[in-house]
């Protein structure tokens, strides 16, 4: 795949903010991503929730596919392909940016989240590592949402960072859900309704 993949569902009419909804992946990997992935699969239904909730009242939702599948070190492989979509959204619309990211899309998200175009970030379940920069997330309004049961990326570390991003953030706002997992299939309704209803917010 030479360049990410983006599936764009139209707002309804003028466009006042569009979601990027981000996929998760794994920490190695340069193999080439496909739509038949969980990782991927796992955002269909955070694409549909913000449609239905959001594209009569503007909200244009881009749901993107990475060249490839891993963070892989210092390459950051899906940064550097989100800051490419980005870029070309913001020659097609001015308005506010909410990225809508799990686990290691989370990451993303929280990483790029300085683009001049950005209001939000939804981080769901994110893969923040110690160390992982904050300074990027000033003036943004930052939802960290994490399962008490989940084995694959830590609460603690979520929380160790929201609190971080408190000191540069417009706002954080932390919640856990108790007893769910990495997967988000637990309280699949409450993760969307979270999502919508941030993302509804800044535009």
């Amino acid at each position: 795949m030479r360049e990410p993949v983006v599936e764009v569902t139209p707002a309804r009419g003028e466009v006042k903010g569009v979601a990027l909804v981000l996929h998760g992946g794994q920490e190695v990997g340069h193999g080439p991503t496909s739509g038949r992935q969980l990782a991927v699969l796992r955002m269909l239904p955070f694409a549909w929730a913000l449609t239905r909730a959001g594209a009569h009242r503007g909200l244009a939702v881009w749901r993107v596919r990475y060249r490839v599948r891993g963070w892989n070190g210092s390459e950051a492989s899906p940064v550097a392909d989100v800051n490419e979509i980005l870029a070309r959204l913001r020659n097609t619309y001015d308005v506010p940016v909410i990225l809508v990211g799990h686990s290691m899309g989370g990451r993303t998200a929280l990483r790029v989240a300085g683009n001049p175009n950005v209001a939000g970030v939804a981080a769901l379940a994110p893969w923040v590592p110690a160390g992982e920069p904050v300074a990027q997330l000033a003036g943004r309004h930052v939802l960290f949402v994490h399962g008490t049961a989940d084995r694959t990326t830590t609460l603690a570390a979520t929380r160790a960072y929201a609190e971080r991003a408190r000191q540069v953030a417009a706002d954080v706002r932390m919640i856990d859900i108790p007893g769910e997992g990495h997967a988000m299939l637990r309280h699949p309704g409450l993760w969307h309704r979270l999502t919508t209803e941030f993302a509804l917010s800044l535009i």
